[in-house]
């Protein structure tokens, strides 16, 4: 059987897809590139100097990674250049990113984050870069942040590489959410997830229980009942690696949902750890285009409207049964 790659699958649905235009392509083109160097770092992790960290704090507050920093330059240094963006975020910076003024610019935004899971590096656990990209909607040579503060409705693709047993890219351009596997032999991209659907129901539910003290009662009702294994009621398993994009693309091929809720500990952060911007948002854009459901408990993740770039949320995720199974208790 004929092998296709992510640009001849894009090229072949232009038609249906308004996207497929030289400057898309470009930009995944670029992508694309980016997600192989990192791949290649991480594979070789153990033999280069880029395992531990830096010893410096990013904008979350989080300890910095150096292959997580080395991603971030990466993928910088390729999309600053490529022509087609006015400007990118990054989990890792406090800031927007401006284009430089000797490069062209172009009429898209690229929000990523260069490596979720980096605090699982060490442990030799599955990582990925997630990203998500939305259009220009005003004729201007300098983006605002307000610009870039759209809707999660508004990205006009979204995905994630994931860095595992094999290199996958995971994406939507609105028409689906299909996967490839990176091929090391011809250094390709190749179609080998079409069309992926989510199940309607899952057997499997994703959450880190050590937090369980500190959740809400409605949380923790959420938590309960799918522990329940009274008469009738399905048995759940609980898996949970601690890598979003990890537990949210078993949860994409196997079902069930992924949870991240609010902690009460800390009033300051009422709104959970996830990022909108840089992992609720693209996943639930991927999540419904496979047929499943993304919200903060109370409403649509999409619907939100962003007030700052490193915004948290509370998010669950996944097959549309036992997401709206946590709806219907926030809602009791």
């Amino acid at each position: 059987m004929r092998q296709i790659t992510v640009i001849e699958h894009l090229l072949l649905h232009q038609k249906e897809n308004p996207l497929a235009t030289g400057n898309f392509t470009r930009l995944l083109t670029e992508l694309i590139l980016a997600a192989k160097i990192i791949s290649r770092a991480v594979n070789k992790a153990g033999l280069m100097d880029v395992l531990g960290e830096t010893g410096e704090i990013n904008v979350q507050g989080e300890q910095v990674q150096k292959l997580d920093e080395f991603a971030n330059r990466v993928i910088i240094h390729r999309l600053q250049r490529s022509g087609v963006l006015c400007a990118m975020a990054s989990e890792e910076n406090a800031d927007i990113i401006e284009i430089p003024e000797k490069y062209s610019k172009g009429k898209y935004f690229l929000v990523f984050d260069p490596l979720d899971g980096s605090s699982n590096i060490d442990a030799n656990v599955s990582i990925g870069t997630i990203f998500s990209i939305y259009k220009q909607e005003k004729d201007t040579d300098y983006p605002t942040l307000g610009e870039l503060l759209q809707k999660g409705s508004q990205q006009v693709a979204a995905g994630y590489f994931l860095y595992g047993s094999s290199t996958m890219l995971v994406y939507s351009t609105g028409q689906g959410v299909h996967g490839f596997t990176l091929d090391p032999s011809v250094g390709e991209f190749l179609l080998s997830h079409p069309n992926i659907m989510i199940p309607k129901k899952g057997k499997i539910y994703s959450v880190n229980e050590g937090y369980f003290p500190f959740w809400d009662d409605k949380t923790k009702q959420v938590i309960a009942s799918f522990k329940d294994v009274s008469a009738g009621k399905s048995t759940y398993s609980l898996r949970y690696i601690g890598s979003l994009v990890a537990d949210f693309h078993r949860t994409l091929l196997y079902g069930g949902i992924f949870m991240y809720p609010k902690d009460c500990r800390d009033p300051k952060k009422p709104r959970g750890k996830l990022r909108l911007l840089y992992e609720a948002n693209p996943m639930a854009f991927l999540v419904e285009q496979a047929g499943g459901m993304a919200v903060d408990g109370e409403q649509r993740i999409l619907d939100i409207l962003p007030e700052e770039l490193h915004q948290r949320v509370p998010l669950f995720i996944g097959s549309a049964t036992e997401v709206k199974k946590v709806l219907d208790i926030y809602k009791s």
